[in-house]
């Protein structure tokens, strides 16, 4: 992977671990996830007006349908992530989520899209995914003891899993997107937002005393979503456009480092010593990544 790429992906790491943390925060729903869609749709704007407008006109059929397809699935991907960071741990959710999607990302890489690992590549995906189990898990995923920490575990893995399903998917689908069909990044993002915000007005139309009184108590998360959450994967992007997608999916996991340092000193999560193991596992599996 080039340094300008790595740079690109280590920037969207943290990101993109800042604003699920505010996600976690906020305990949003699907208001919440309107509501950051709306934003988004409004402040990025004017960005999307001066640097790439001149060219949506252009757009075909097959482009729009891509787009279409990108939105639905980032929809689907925002309201379980929005469920799961309710029912369950942060702690568990982010890591099996972030931690099952590059596998299944770099395996369709590499039947979709003709990409290859090679050793050091497929060593360091598996070094990568067996450290963001080991944060996630820890002692505590084997217990047989009942209780509700214990069933906010596995309700952590259930919409874990499910999260890593629909990011793999959307990962693929904008990885076409920017590779084959060429579309802008910037563009990409813009529009998976705003051709989502359709799905999501009839829940505003029943209930909009609802909405008004969680953007009352949101807004800053919801701010902070808008601005963090679009930049975080713009960079992304940009970064599958200059190295292959199976480096990139996995290699933007590191962002489990920030997340574990923020869910350590804020949420006071302990496991510390199985944590430092996957970090660990993680940053051997970035090197191999990257050679």
């Amino acid at each position: 992977m080039p340094a300008n790429a790595l740079a690109l992906v280590l920037a969207a790491a943290l990101l993109h671990a800042f604003w699920n943390f505010a996600a976690k925060k906020a305990g949003g729903n699907h208001h919440f996830a309107l509501a950051s869609a709306l934003t988004v749709s409004v402040i990025w704007l004017p960005v999307v007006w001066v640097v790439g407008w001149d060219v949506v006109a252009a757009f075909d059929a097959k482009i729009w349908a891509v787009l279409l397809a990108t939105a639905i699935l980032h929809l689907l991907y925002f309201n379980a992530l929005l469920t799961g960071y309710r029912v369950a741990d942060l702690s568990v959710v982010y890591p099996i989520a972030r931690g099952s999607a590059p596998a299944m990302s770099a395996i369709a890489a590499l039947l979709l899209l003709d990409e290859h690992l090679g050793l050091r590549g497929s060593l360091g995906l598996l070094a990568v995914v067996l450290g963001i189990v080991l944060i996630a898990a820890g002692p505590g995923l084997w217990r047989r003891s009942v209780g509700e920490a214990q069933r906010r575990r596995k309700l952590g893995l259930l919409w874990g899993g499910l999260i890593g399903v629909l990011i793999a998917g959307y990962t693929v689908v904008d990885g076409y997107a920017i590779k084959v069909l060429l579309i802008s990044p910037l563009l990409l993002d813009y529009f998976s937002n705003l051709l989502r915000v359709p799905f999501m007005l009839p829940a505003l139309w029943r209930d909009p005393e609802g909405f008004a009184g969680a953007l009352r108590l949101q807004w800053r998360y919801v701010l902070l979503v808008a601005v963090c959450s679009p930049l975080a994967y713009i960079l992304v992007l940009y970064a599958m456009q200059l190295a292959p997608l199976s480096r990139v999916a996995p290699t933007r996991e590191v962002s489990m480092l920030f997340a574990a340092l923020l869910g350590g000193t804020l949420l006071k999560e302990g496991e510390r010593g199985w944590r430092l193991a996957g970090a660990a596992c993680i940053a051997a599996g970035v090197i191999g990544l990257t050679l």
